[in-house]
């Protein structure tokens, strides 16, 4: 059995209310909901939360609230892995348990279920502990630079002449899901596994939102990407 597990609580600071606030006409952990029910991969589609405005709008989009965050793993230090463990072991305790999960951000209006299939199908057919998707950072890190007394000096002089097609192309977290094997999850209490892979997706289809700024852009390339 498989599982979509969203996690959203209501305490997010930098963007009040972030999870459930209107993106180009509907709340943004919408998209997330709607990605994970269209790609039919899932036998349950739940959110995880402490907020009980977040849980009625969650059901109303068609996601399962059965049970509510702790206290616990509601606060600014709880991690994502804390969150996925307390949920696998609720259900547990009703007796329902789960082979693969993913976790899907609330804020992750790009995901669309065509990802969601194409990670998942990696996932099972290279037999991988987890997979997520992967951006290429548009320019090399290895030639970044940094101040230094007020100057900025190469982060890694060794790289200053290289050309760019040279060096090797470096991957961030496009900040949209993971897919795993909950019992690696479970022994391993991380994501990152040394067999875990990747799928590359475009700069217009993620775009990370930790602010206000970040939330217009994202808006903006989400009109394009839509036409809308």
């Amino acid at each position: 059995m498989t599982i979509a597990i969203i996690p959203a609580r209501g305490g997010s600071k930098r963007i009040p209310r972030k999870n459930i606030k209107d993106f180009l006409g509907k709340p943004i952990i919408a998209y997330s909901i709607e990605a994970a029910l269209e790609s039919k991969l899932f036998d349950e589609v739940m959110v995880s939360t402490d907020d009980e405005e977040i849980a009625e709008i969650a059901r109303n989009c068609g996601a399962n609230v059965p049970f509510t965050r702790s206290t616990e793993n509601a606060n600014d230090y709880a991690t994502t892995v804390d969150v996925l463990v307390e949920v696998l072991d609720a259900y547990k305790n009703i007796s329902k348990s789960f082979e693969i999960g993913c976790c899907i951000y609330p804020t992750a209006p790009f995901v669309s279920a065509e990802t969601l299939q194409k990670a998942f199908d990696l996932l099972q057919s290279q037999k991988l502990d987890s997979v997520y998707p992967v951006q290429k950072f548009s320019f090399p890190p290895q030639r970044g630079v940094i101040f230094q007394d007020n100057k900025l000096r190469w982060q890694n002089p060794e790289n200053a002449q290289v050309r760019s097609q040279d060096l090797t192309p470096l991957y961030h977290d496009a900040g949209q899901f993971y897919f795993f094997k909950t019992e690696k999850l479970l022994k391993n209490r991380t994501i990152l596994t040394e067999n875990t892979s990747g799928i590359v997706i475009s700069e217009m289809n993620a775009h990370d939102i930790d602010n206000e700024e970040d939330w217009k852009v994202a808006e903006f390339k989400y009109r394009i990407k839509s036409k809308i």
